[in-house]
């Protein structure tokens, strides 16, 4: 009887992510990580249920169609039914929306640190009038 225990994690989420044509870079900003740790984890055989749930949640499958992954069989469908719609990835954040999210956030400061030194500049005009 075979090993039933012969499955790598780490392996079956990278094939998972190259045919969801995700990137590693894609894929670390989902869960918050270097590029590097998905790299790692990639090589890894096993894979924490949380972090496995939330790269699921990425790639858009589920933690057991990543446990139970199998190559042959995910060829085999793509070859039956010729339908590629079943790899079509759906980012659940919007790149777009993270840096007008930091736009803003740089806006805000910007405002801080100008209101700051307007208030400086009054307070030296304010001492000078003074002398």
């Amino acid at each position: 009887m075979p090993n039933v225990k012969s499955s790598h994690i780490g392996r079956k989420i990278e094939r998972i992510r190259e045919l969801r044509q995700m990137k590693q870079d894609t894929l670390a900003a989902g869960l918050g990580i270097s590029q590097q740790a998905v790299s790692k984890m990639e090589q890894s055989e096993e894979v924490d249920d949380e972090k496995l749930s939330k790269v699921a949640t990425l790639l858009g499958v589920s933690v057991e169609a990543i446990r139970n992954f199998n190559e042959e069989t995910a060829i085999n469908n793509i070859n039956t039914f010729n339908d590629s719609s079943a790899f079509n990835f759906q980012c659940h954040f919007n790149p777009l929306d993270k840096l007008i999210e930091l736009v803003e956030e740089n806006k805000k400061l910007y405002e801080r640190l100008l209101k700051s030194e307007q208030e400086k500049s009054a307070l030296l005009e304010t001492l000078l009038k003074k002398k």
